[in-house]
């Protein structure tokens, strides 16, 4: 069963601006040409290195991704005459390219620096080399541009599992979360979930910044769980890997009792394994999840318990065609009957107790 949990959404892009300035590039960069450009917004997470557009070679360079320029592409630069390098300065610049970085430091040549002036194109500087400036800017405009989405529900890491609790309000997730957090494990958001993707196909939860650490229990309040329970009892960020689902079922309602029931949910295109606990007066909910976690630690060795013991079953019936060509089942014949014990005496045996004999060794 798959359901989806609220549209993906993703930020529009980042301005030049608003990246050079960002606290989590750890670039020393400088503005060298096109000031008047640093509204243009960048919509790509990856950054093109394609000194074929020196030659006129433009398919597929996108304006929205930052273009890097190494210490090789601007020594080639420097060596051509100044038409040329002009020239190149026109293909590359006509695309008005969002922004332009030159690594290593290196010096931009005067017809580069022209160009980006007129087409109002930035040209930045910094002083890393090209491999730590692409890693840095990878590691960044991944969370910057991030698809988003918001979740109803309380995250908890439980024996480092992340463990989405969704369900109808009032139904008991912030308290289970709080049962969670008295055992020792990890509140990380509560009532609110803000979720992103993160390649390869993973989904990382987070509080929003007012409710970071709090949660709201009916009848106490907001608590604040920090200063209740220390640093150890909360979590800013966590992968969500598993899902659980809390409904109010009646006594004889449909569950499934073995397992086996393969149901998952979308959050942001990335299928996560759900699983449904029903919630009754009496029952130790927060047990079952704390089991739920290590279930799904076991899954992750490879161990499925329930389709095991489904293996097993199979493997005890003798499946074979009857007269009809339909196949049945029939249950393997029982073990042959144990022998009653021989109540036949042995030649080597006594047939009772030795008489007692007294200290001459005669018998009385």
């Amino acid at each position: 069963m798959s359901e989806r949990a609220g549209p993906p959404s993703s930020r529009p892009g980042i301005t030049i601006r608003e990246l050079l300035d960002d606290p989590g590039l750890r670039l020393k960069t400088r503005i060298v040409a096109g000031r008047a450009g640093l509204g243009r917004v960048v919509k790509h997470a990856r950054i093109q290195k394609s000194g074929l557009v020196f030659v006129g070679h433009t398919h597929g360079l996108v304006p929205e991704r930052i273009q890097i320029l190494g210490e090789t592409e601007i020594s080639y630069l420097v060596a051509l005459p100044i038409e040329k390098q002009r020239e190149a300065a026109k293909h590359l610049f006509s695309l008005k390219p969002g922004l332009v970085l030159v690594t290593r430091g290196v010096s931009v040549p005067a017809t580069f620096v022209e160009a980006a002036d007129q087409t109002q194109s930035p040209i930045a500087v910094c002083d890393e080399g090209t491999s730590t400036a692409i890693t840095t800017l990878h590691t960044l405009l991944d969370e910057r541009l991030a698809p988003r989405t918001r979740v109803h529900g309380v995250l908890v890491d439980v024996f480092e599992i992340g463990v989405l609790l969704l369900g109808k309000s009032s139904i008991g997730k912030s308290e289970c979360a709080l049962d969670l957090v008295q055992r020792g494990h990890r509140l990380v958001a509560d009532d609110v979930v803000e979720c992103d993707y993160r390649p390869p196909g993973m989904v990382f939860g987070e509080a929003a910044p007012l409710l970071r650490n709090h949660i709201e229990v009916r009848g106490l309040g907001v608590l604040d769980v920090k200063e209740l329970f220390g640093i150890t009892a909360i979590r800013d960020r966590k992968r969500i890997d598993l899902i659980v689902h809390l409904e109010e079922r009646p006594a004889d309602g449909d569950v499934d009792r073995l397992g086996l029931e393969d149901r998952v949910r979308e959050i942001l295109g990335v299928s996560i394994r759900e699983v449904v606990l029903i919630v009754r007066p009496g029952r130790n909910t927060s047990s079952i999840i704390e089991m739920a976690a290590r279930n799904e630690l076991l899954r992750g060795t490879g161990k499925d318990s329930s389709r095991e013991l489904v293996s097993r079953i199979d493997h005890a019936l003798v499946r074979r065609p009857n007269e009809s060509g339909a196949m049945h089942a029939v249950v393997a014949p029982p073990p042959l009957p144990v022998r009653a014990p021989d109540t036949k005496k042995s030649p080597f045996e006594s047939g009772g107790p030795p008489a007692p004999t007294d200290r001459g060794g005669k018998r009385s």
